[in-house]
């Protein structure tokens, strides 16, 4: 089990539901019943998602042998799983091809079922999954924004359109949290594997721009995941109790302040990098929340 849980990354899998959680939280504030099978039928659909491109991306990075060169942190680097036992790569080749059909199955069900406005979400996501190793990671502002947009306006949009039928502006503005979020948490697990990246021809931005400017990069997407608080009670489409969301702030200023000091010291910033994914699990569960609370 360890060369099938391994590759798929368990651990970082609970952000898949942090993330299918806002759609729920959009889906009842705008009145909408919510369907239990429905719900179970998405995570599992998400869930693999996710497998699927963490199964993918250590397999592809243990045949480039890129996982070889890493210096694993708990954030980055692989699982190390395949590094102890090279002949277990096809398992995690085949746990990434299977779940990616398993998603696709679930996602053709509810486009069959609930409309057909719902397949482009589907085939923008299927098309991250496959080529984010291989083609993504090449292309700095792609790198950038696949992340995000994957966990941000794919996810939530996808599940609320599932629950409620149609898309809203609450459903948009909400995806907008998770999409900044998550976009600067691959962003910034990024710093510790430069030098091992470069190697292979990943072409991010801390290799293109270097640790020290895109740091501020990290910032200013960390600021633009709570934009989309303020714009949606401002335009009627959030109540008072989103909010909530804003808890997290004091904690992203520890983290901003810890990652522009210790952009190039890879060891002092490990810690930062642990309160970067409190930040990206947190504030996407307080908007829900207040989503919940105000249905």
């Amino acid at each position: 089990m360890r060369y099938i849980l391994g590759p798929m990354k368990v651990p970082f899998l609970i952000l898949t539901p942090m993330c299918i959680l806002v759609g729920i939280s959009t889906a009842m504030w705008s009145g909408a019943r919510i369907d239990a099978v429905s719900v179970v039928l998405i995570v599992i659909g998400a869930v693999c998602a996710h497998i699927s491109v963490n199964a993918l991306n250590e397999y592809c990075d243990f045949k480039s042998g890129l996982d070889f060169r890493t210096e694993r942190t708990p954030f980055s680097g692989g699982s190390g799983a395949l590094q102890e036992r090279p002949d277990k790569a096809g398992w995690a080749l085949a746990t990434g091809i299977i779940s990616l059909v398993i998603c696709f199955a679930i996602g053709m069900y509810f486009v069959f079922t609930v409309g057909a406005l719902l397949f482009p979400l589907g085939l923008t996501g299927m098309a991250l999954i496959v080529f984010y190793t291989q083609w993504i990671t090449k292309k700095p502002i792609v790198c950038l924004i696949a992340p995000g947009l994957a966990f941000g306006p794919l996810m939530v949009l996808g599940t609320h359109f599932v629950l409620t039928g149609s898309y809203s502006a609450t459903a948009l503005l909400a995806s907008l949290v998770p999409g900044f979020l998550v976009s600067d948490l691959l962003l910034l697990n990024q710093f510790p594997d430069v030098e091992a990246d470069r190697t292979v021809g990943r072409r991010h931005l801390p290799i293109l721009l270097g640790r020290r400017n895109v740091a501020r990069i990290y910032i200013l997407f960390l600021a633009a995941s709570y934009v989309p608080l303020f714009l949606g009670y401002a335009l009627g489409v959030f109540p008072v109790h989103a909010f909530l969301a804003l808890a997290t702030t004091v904690i992203g200023i520890q983290t901003s302040r810890g990652v522009l000091r210790y952009s190039e010291e890879m060891k002092s910033l490990v810690p930062y990098l642990g309160k970067n994914v409190i930040i990206n699990l947190a504030t996407p569960a307080l908007l829900a929340l207040g989503l919940m609370i105000a249905s």
